[in-house]
């Protein structure tokens, strides 16, 4: 059961109308209050008021809907009152409304409304029942228009309410297979009302970034041209310009992506390695994607460079080539130095390589004759590359100890890779599955199914004083997970499923975050860490 105190009419300074409610009620029952813009304590829940007048107008509807996640604790329930439809439930989820009720659906099964998770049809206009649900597949379309009124509102409301109740369990499924943002994509385009929620959230992403998953099994679908603003493309091309380091090589060679990832196990990629040959090894790659922009030879295994999958036609929008053209400028900007850049592309490729030599006023050179995989064109990238090297040219690392360098730099931040993996370490395994050793010890492993480093406890001491991915607890010797109650502090670049450092008075250790820091610091309970190594300290 839940209370829900009646709501303050009068400004929070007049007046102890809540409070005196919430002094008659125990503390062991949960509690629920309509949002004033003030943080109340013991309060489980917060209620969006006048929700169904804001859901008319998005920007004001999600801008409330963020101030509250914003500003209560992140394990406190948001209801959105008289706004839940079939369509819309997703969306309002995926933007943190937690709880819903059935009054939108019941004003609509009224109005003659016949709800369908795309949206809803007059009951009147139909020629037959789109729906084989138990209470539908019975009737005809006629046997309904021959009902009272009181009868048909029967009818829908049964109809309506079970739409609405797959749709719920339909978000529930869609969040545990980690896919629930591309239906929200889906939903969205039969409404611009929720398109423009979406649109809203993906142009105020600070919020939405600190909670969403550094990784996921799941391959990522960019479908639609929201799918160019996910979180998970920025958050790449900004770790990318902050954290990694490019190798210090004569020639920037600029390659277009393939279907197939990582991108160096594709037909066409493998034939720019065969033509590139010994002069490989002095250049300095990295490959243009939409929707990604620019990625790093070195971390085309890591999320989402190898994980996501889009819709191959040849045409690219407008939008696409903004956005890849403005992520190449501010990579050549920072990254590239003095180097000598060659472009091995066509197309849309070139176009966008184009735009950026005029912004940046750099030369770049085009070695592509038509297809960037016919004979001549192979022929003309391998006699450019040559004719721009010359003895003091600098040599480019192709063991996999650069790539693992650059994966931890980018996954733990700027520098990290040259303690994780030195010159002196030794690298074992198969591509991908690569292990780093110092000395005897086992300092991290590559997992090949996200392309990011899992660290050792031996790892994590190398880097324990960096205070990089942390989380601090009391004064207690973890068995299994960390419970939100055990932990001081936090560093606040940890996402859900980084993989995090665990120290204590006594112990340390490693595992992946299931919260996110904003999280594990603005919640009262839940399981924040999934440890994987405990060692205690000499001193405990």
């Amino acid at each position: 059961n839940l209370v829900i105190v009646p709501h303050q009419i009068f400004t929070p300074t007049v007046g102890n109308i809540k409070s005196s409610f919430l002094d008659d009620i125990s503390n062991s029952i949960p509690i629920g209050l309509v949002y004033d813009g003030y943080k109340k304590d013991n309060v489980d829940m917060y209620i969006i008021s006048g929700s169904g007048i804001y859901s008319k107008n998005a920007r004001r509807f999600f801008e409330q809907i963020l101030e509250i996640k914003s500003n209560v604790p992140f394990d406190t329930a948001i209801y959105a009152p008289a706004v839940a439809l079939p369509q819309n439930i997703a969306t309002l989820t995926y933007l943190g409304v937690d709880l819903f009720d059935s009054t939108a659906v019941l004003i609509a099964s009224s109005q003659d409304m016949y709800l369908t998770t795309y949206g809803f049809y007059d009951v009147n206009q139909l020629s037959e029942l789109p729906c084989m649900c138990q209470d539908c597949s019975s009737l005809s379309h006629q046997n309904v228009m021959s009902m009272t009124r009181k009868e048909r509102f029967s009818f829908l409301k049964k109809h309506n309410i079970n739409v609405i109740k797959a749709e719920l369990a339909n978000v529930r499924q869609k969040i545990k297979d980690g896919c629930l943002r591309e239906y929200v994509e889906s939903q969205s385009s039969s409404s611009p009302l929720l398109t423009s929620l979406l649109r809203h959230s993906d142009n105020n992403p600070t919020y939405m970034e600190k909670i969403t998953e550094i990784v996921r099994s799941r391959t990522l679908i960019a479908n639609t041209s929201d799918s160019l603003h996910r979180i998970e493309f920025s958050r790449f091309s900004q770790r990318t310009l902050d954290r990694y380091s490019p190798p210090d090589n004569s020639v920037c060679l600029i390659l277009p992506c393939s279907a197939r990832k990582p991108y160096s196990f594709s037909q066409s990629h493998q034939k720019y390695i065969k033509a590139l040959g010994k002069y490989r090894k002095y250049i300095h790659e990295i490959i243009l994607s939409s929707p990604l922009g620019v990625i790093p030879r070195e971390l085309e295994l890591t999320y989402p460079a190898a994980h996501y999958d889009i819709a191959v036609t040849g045409h690219w929008s407008e939008d696409e080539k903004k956005i890849v053209a403005d992520r190449l400028s501010s990579y050549l900007k920072y990254k590239s130095g003095s180097k000598k850049i060659v472009a091995h592309v066509e197309g849309a490729y070139r176009e966008i390589c184009e735009r950026v030599s005029l912004e940046l006023n750099i030369d770049i050179i085009y070695t592509a004759t038509g297809k960037t995989t016919s004979k001549d064109s192979l022929s003309n990238l391998r006699k450019t590359v040559s004719l721009l090297l010359d003895e003091s040219s600098n040599f480019r690392n192709l063991e996999p100890r650069k790539m693992l360098k650059s994966i931890a730099d980018y996954q733990f931040g700027s520098k990290i890779g040259e303690i994780l993996v030195p010159n002196n370490s030794i690298i074992k395994g198969p591509y991908p599955k690569y292990q780093v050793y110092i000395d005897q010890d086992q300092i991290a492993t590559l997992i090949p199914q996200y392309g990011i480093l899992a660290l050792t406890i031996e790892g994590a001491k190398l880097i324990a004083d960096e205070n990089k991915y942390t989380v601090y607890i009391d004064d207690f010797i973890p068995k299994g997970s960390i419970l939100v109650p055990g932990i001081i502090n936090v560093d606040p670049d940890i996402r859900p499923k980084d993989e995090v450092i665990v120290k204590g008075p006594r112990v340390i250790c490693v595992g992946r975050a299931v919260m996110s820091a904003y999280e594990m610091m603005n919640s009262s309970y839940g399981i924040a860490v999934d440890i994987r190594h405990v060692q205690k300290l000499d001193n405990s």
